[in-house]
């Protein structure tokens, strides 16, 4: 196995040669295995454990024995302790969700401390096709069928074209020891169920099960491939940037054959599970949206617009003192004894007429303002609908406030009872930089 993990190293992830690399290291048979072939190829690393605090004294000592693996092979080794029941229950997540975030994001932050280029973690062959059933159980497209990447950004995974039985043999072989985690005795999780009822079945009906999803996986990819290049001719002819927002175009879309599978493969990675809703947007009126966690897919008019979630700035008020503020937006404020022509960004108010602090918030339903050059009172929704904003730009509208009177609409127009007179004494001039 060596052989073949050296040559996989030297043709395949060659930049891993002088590099400083961080291994993911469990204690158990695949992490040892991984971490003695790259100790024995003399590269550059260094083990990082997470204590996960899952299994008691067994999370422990799985610890004491990566640090003395670590002693024995002469290199660095990093540990860190989690209580990972509690961040999954803070963040309303599963407990194996909870250990991937914490440990990922504790390798992150090892590579930027430590200057490591990579991380390098032991899935084989067998967890590949563990995922493979997962995600097609679960439904997906091509992708989710095409396997774990063997790199992915910083993360790298040498160990894909190994099988969990060339990992043991290689450790019987060397008598190396390993920890074995009783958890992944327990078939409570579907990864754990396919490793220990399904597979092994699969395999007795047929052994040479791993060798052909090999081959079956290769084809996947190289189908994906033909299939990115062709979204990519799609996505510039469908697809225009603006500020803080993708924009699909549906009739643009339309002109290709297969619309909704286009869609799915415009989508696929921003979160979205709920694909018939997705692609009913497509026929829907103006206004209706679908939402991942992440983010959200609304119809307006003739688009869809894609936009990340700002969830911590939606229901929240800002104080605004006699200097402005930076956050969320940028508004400076100004004494000035004349008065320029006021514009879109900018207006001049009468300073008596404010009290602060001033409050900056998101517009909400029923807000009304007397607009500036114009007789009585308009509410904002019909003030939006006149001026033709879009769903996604009313949404992103800030309003300044005082008391509960509404002094600007952020950028469109400002209340004209606020407005400079013959009898104004301090004039105040607020710019607004986007």
């Amino acid at each position: 196995m060596f052989k073949q993990f050296k040559y996989e190293i030297e043709n395949k992830f060659s930049f891993l040669i002088g590099s400083r690399i961080l291994v993911a290291c469990s204690g158990g048979l695949d992490s040892v295995v991984l971490t003695h072939l790259l100790s024995k190829m003399n590269l550059k690393i260094a083990l990082a454990h997470c204590n996960f605090s899952l299994r008691g004294k067994e999370s422990d000592d799985d610890e004491d024995f990566v640090i003395n693996l670590a002693e024995n092979l002469g290199v660095t080794v990093y540990t860190e302790t989690f209580d990972t029941k509690k961040y999954a229950k803070e963040h309303k997540i599963s407990t194996q969700m909870a250990a991937r975030d914490l440990r990922y994001a504790w390798f992150e932050e090892l590579l930027t401390l430590h200057k490591f280029q990579y991380i390098v973690t032991a899935h084989h062959l067998d967890d590949d096709l563990e995922t493979f059933f997962i995600n097609l159980s679960r439904g997906t497209g091509l992708s989710g069928l095409s396997g774990i990447p063997k790199k992915n950004n910083k993360v790298v995974r040498p160990l894909l074209n190994f099988s969990r039985e060339d990992i043991f043999q290689y450790a019987q072989k060397n008598s190396l020891n390993w920890r074995e985690d009783s958890s992944n005795k327990k078939a409570d999780y579907l990864r754990n169920k396919l490793r220990l009822a399904v597979l092994p079945q699969f395999k007795t009906v047929n052994p040479a099960v791993l060798q052909n999803f090999k081959t079956t996986q290769s084809n996947i990819r190289a189908s994906q491939l033909l299939i990115d290049d062709y979204i990519a001719i799609v996505y510039n002819r469908v697809v225009t940037e603006a500020e803080n927002a993708y924009k699909i175009d549906i009739q643009k879309l339309r002109d290709f054959p297969h619309t909704k599978q286009l869609l799915y493969e415009l989508l696929k990675d921003f979160g979205f599970t709920e694909w018939d809703d997705v692609s009913n947007l497509l026929d829907a009126q103006t206004g209706k949206q679908v939402y991942s966690q992440t983010h959200r897919l609304l119809k307006n008019r003739d688009e869809l617009l894609l936009t990340k979630m700002e969830l911590d700035n939606l229901n929240r008020e800002f104080p605004v003192s006699k200097k402005g503020i930076e956050t969320p937006i940028s508004l400076k404020f100004e004494e000035t004894k004349y008065i320029g022509e006021t514009e879109k960004n900018l207006i001049y108010v009468d300073s008596a007429r404010l009290n602060f602090p001033l409050k900056l918030r998101r517009w909400q339903d029923g807000d009304s303002f007397h607009p500036f050059g114009m007789k009585g009172k308009k509410k904002l929704s019909k003030f939006f609908k006149d001026e033709k904003l879009s769903q996604l730009e009313k949404e992103k509208t800030w309003v300044l406030v005082s008391d509960d009177s509404i002094v600007w609409i952020v950028g469109h127009r400002m209340d004209d009872n606020f407005k400079v007179t013959k009898n104004t004494l301090h004039i105040l001039k607020i710019t607004y930089r986007p």
